[in-house]
């Protein structure tokens, strides 16, 4: 596999840019105050703006990674126009796997936790996937069982190179819609959208903070780094 790069960001955007939303950039007047005035005066001021990915489709970014994973798995040898593969793919992003894999006429199993809410599991099933339920800490046991007994292809939340550049996708609309940014930060959580958001930062002098919070340990991804090593989530 080739390095990732921005350039490979780039090349994912053009991909997916008819299949999703290019989202609007907002900013507050009173966040950039709060932020411009703690104990001593910021200088220069600052001026905070937020991609509104919530105007996403299923209101959530990860649709962009779904849809790229999937694209670039049609042009793998064997792909049948229209038809589908009988193995499926696999995802626990649920919505964005299963709307993107219904709109490629994909069939698609998703595992998710048996203590999501009701409205997540309706909307799954609308999209036409087969919904499989794990334990809140199962998944991806589940998720390998499923791949060994249907020999469907797993799409995982972040660990994919297709999926991480799909979010990339944030970053570079970001800097296209607000040009002149100074530092970017983006929600740690599984480093999907923050590694995505850091290639498509690369040789622009934007910096990229990931933020997430500490509490009872949710700190793992600044742990990891730290150490040097993964920590299990």
């Amino acid at each position: 596999m080739r390095p990732l790069t921005r350039q490979s960001v780039l090349d994912a955007h053009e991909i997916i840019k008819p299949l999703i939303h290019r989202t609007p950039v907002v900013t507050s007047t009173l966040l950039n105050q709060l932020a411009s005035t703690p104990r001593k005066k910021a200088k220069p001021v600052l001026r905070l703006w937020f991609k509104c990915e919530n105007q996403q489709r299923i209101g959530a970014f990860k649709v962009r990674g779904a849809f790229h994973a999937i694209e670039k798995l049609k042009q793998e040898p064997g792909w049948i126009e229209g038809g589908g593969l009988s193995r499926g793919v696999l995802g626990n992003h649920a919505q964005a796997v299963a709307l993107a894999a219904r709109e490629s006429n994909i069939p698609a199993h998703i595992v998710i936790p048996e203590t999501s809410s009701p409205v997540k599991i309706k909307s799954v099933e609308g999209y036409g996937a087969k919904l499989t339920l794990s334990g809140r800490f199962d998944r991806e046991a589940v998720a390998a069982k499923i791949v060994e007994d249907t020999g469907a292809r797993l799409i995982p939340p972040y660990d994919h190179p297709d999926v991480i550049l799909g979010q990339g996708s944030v970053g570079l609309e970001m800097q296209e819609q607000i040009p002149k940014l100074d530092a970017i930060i983006s929600p740690s959580s599984g480093g999907g959208l923050l590694s995505g958001t850091a290639l498509s930062c690369e040789g622009t002098g934007i910096k990229v903070y990931g933020a997430e919070p500490e509490f009872e340990g949710a700190d793992d991804g600044r742990r990891g780094f730290l150490s040097g090593n993964r920590l299990p989530r």
